[in-house]
């Protein structure tokens, strides 16, 4: 097993002679930009560690590392046209720098590359790679939807804002690594299991997220700081102070989220003493904690070495402990 840093090189060196600029250029630029922008490239990296946990080396699946990776920029993309964000990774969105529909026409582009690239698997790992695609696809879709229609509603669920996050961001998480264990044969059995590893720390993953666009760093977090509370959505934090609040403080937070005023420093600096005060904040961070903690569980039945439990529990931990 190579080093975290080791395979994110590599697939950056992989990457950079994949989203070489081609005509017509309004098409493929805008491509080229989001690739560019950087990341974590936390998904592309899963699926290469994966690869090589089950004993393939991790060559053989670059190929689907960028097709999560292109298909994960795309779905930014068209995120940010919906949600109307100014920055992604702290640079102009797509839509802003170019327009609209160049938004929506690269972003389509980018769903067919992703596709594309199975094309490079012979035709039992091709059905079975594409076959788990669609399914995520559908599913960030229909997370997105559920995102969307959040927005609306008053009644939102605890259980039910998990199970957006969960089909809206963790699902790809868990295809990552599972794309990386179909390209190695891995058993059914384990690629199962290291999808359910996957899935449970995207959940942990997203709810940190949601922590970060509160109470990170503004430079580092590479996004507009409280954009969740101006975009009214509610997250676990805005549920959580929902149940914890006492009555007067509930009834603001619940005002507060009927509102979009011009300048919203003061919207955001209100709700987010309410999350603190409240216990949402704290509640946040042990659900980060519990749903990292089911994806370690998880590790201990896979038919792996330990030491190779050990490098996905260091990866895990370090996305439990990020600040950006």
């Amino acid at each position: 097993m190579l080093s975290i840093e080791t395979y994110r090189t590599a697939f950056e060196d992989r990457l950079e002679s994949y989203a070489s600029l081609k005509e017509p250029k309004n098409l493929y630029e805008p491509v080229q930009y989001i690739l560019s922008l950087g990341g974590k490239r936390l998904r592309p990296v899963l699926t290469l560690m994966a690869a090589e946990i089950f004993d393939c080396h991790y060559e053989k699946a670059l190929n689907a590392a960028l097709s999560v990776e292109v298909f994960h920029n795309f779905s930014l993309i068209h995120d940010d046209i919906m949600d109307e964000a100014p920055l992604r990774r702290g640079k102009k969105t797509v839509h802003q720098l170019w327009d609209l529909n160049t938004g929506i026409l690269s972003g389509d582009a980018m769903l067919i590359m992703a596709y594309q690239l199975f094309e490079n698997y012979d035709s039992t790992i091709f059905q079975a790679l594409a076959k788990l695609f669609s399914k995520t696809a559908l599913e960030v879709c229909e997370g997105q939807q559920y995102d969307i229609d959040f927005e609306s509603r008053d009644d939102v669920t605890i259980p039910e804002y998990l199970k957006m996050i969960e089909f809206k961001t963790a699902v790809l998480v868990g295809a990552a690594l599972k794309m990386g264990a179909i390209i190695a044969e891995a058993s059914h059995s384990d690629q199962d299991k290291i999808y359910e590893f996957g899935k449970n720390l995207g959940i942990a993953f997203q709810l940190q997220d949601d922590y970060l666009d509160a109470f990170g760093n503004p430079d580092a977090f590479g996004k507009q700081l409280g954009g969740d509370i101006i975009e009214n959505k509610k997250t676990y934090l805005y549920l959580k102070a929902i149940e914890f609040s006492n009555p007067d403080d509930r009834q603001k937070l619940i005002e507060l989220f009927g509102s979009s005023p011009a300048d919203a420093s003061d919207k955001i600096e209100w709700v987010k003493s309410i999350y603190k005060s409240s216990g949402s904040a704290k509640a946040t961070q042990e659900a980060i904690a519990e749903f990292t903690k089911k994806a370690f569980n998880v590790l201990d039945k896979l038919d792996i070495s330990a030491s190779k439990k050990q490098m996905l529990t260091q990866f895990g931990e370090q996305l439990m402990n990020r600040h950006v």
